[in-house]
């Protein structure tokens, strides 16, 4: 009887030694398959000799130096593009917070007829993906006489389903009781909205925010349909002009690729607390 209970404590004990080991484990794993593509390429980056293809790949820079990056600045106006790429994911963050925001509400605490069918249809818009919009949203920015403009890079992506739906879930958390009592006191709806509900889902509008701007950043390939202008070109779509200059030259492409990387990567690090908040929120 006293050695049977012995081996269960070993064992119970065991588990609870081998189980968070598993995890870490796990998530270290994770961790390496999502960092070694950005580490691989900032190898490539700053070596300057050494076969970028050997196998297996070397994981350390050889010939440690900042060419690749001086070229970069050297053959595109890239400061141009970072300034075109910062403005235009300034508006359409601004833009899809704004609206985005205006649509889930009412969705959310309003009542009235078709309101299940309209949450219905946002749904299946999740189903196509963005690619198929594409012919549409041309014929609908010519038509308007808007190509070769920053407001035709941006207002087609100003309304997500995604956004939507997840701001629609911030203002189904907030309590009705508080938005009764601040009716009664006599503020309007419009009140109600942004002084008292929206400051409430600020993790939400924050965790919005930053998808949009990851997206609105990365974005290559809208821009540089709507765009004919090489110098108004984002970052992202920028550094394709890398390809045709120096297509054999992998360093200097990956060169190009780190400096459109790391901005939003430094953006991100700094504000993912706000991110893990809102994602948080909306899990529960």
């Amino acid at each position: 009887m006293k050695h049977a209970l012995f081996s269960n404590a070993r064992l119970h004990l065991l588990q609870r030694v081998l189980s968070p080991l598993l995890h870490y484990l796990l998530l270290i794993l994770i961790a390496v398959i999502c960092v070694f593509p950005f580490w691989w390429t900032l190898v490539v980056a700053l070596s300057t000799k050494g076969n970028t293809f050997a196998f297996p790949p070397v994981f350390w820079p050889q010939g440690v130096a900042l060419d690749n990056f001086a070229e970069v600045f050297r053959v595109i106006p890239i400061l141009a593009f970072y300034k075109n790429s910062i403005l235009i994911t300034l508006l359409t963050v601004a833009g899809k917070l704004v609206i985005c925001s205006m649509a889930a509400y009412p969705l959310s605490r309003m009542q009235f007829r078709g309101r299940r069918l309209i949450i219905g249809v946002v749904l299946l818009t999740m189903v196509l993906p963005s690619e198929v919009n594409f012919l549409v949203n041309f014929i609908s920015m010519t038509r308007l006489g808007l190509v070769d403009t920053y407001t035709a890079v941006v207002l087609p992506n100003l309304v997500t389903a995604v956004s939507i739906l997840l701001l629609k879930q911030a203002f189904d958390e907030v309590p009705q009781d508080l938005l009764d009592a601040a009716r009664v006191d006599g503020a309007s709806e419009w009140t109600v909205f942004f002084r008292i509900v929206l400051p409430l889902i600020a993790p939400w509008l924050a965790t919005v925010g930053i998808l949009t701007a990851v997206e609105a950043w990365n974005e290559y390939i809208w821009p540089s349909i709507v765009i004919a202008k090489p110098e108004d070109f984002p970052l992202s779509a920028g550094v394709l002009y890398l390809r045709g200059t120096y297509g054999s030259s992998t360093r200097v492409i990956a060169a190009g690729t780190i400096l459109t990387v790391a901005p939003i990567l430094v953006a991100f690090l700094f504000t993912q607390r706000f991110f893990m908040r809102g994602m948080d929120g909306a899990v529960k």
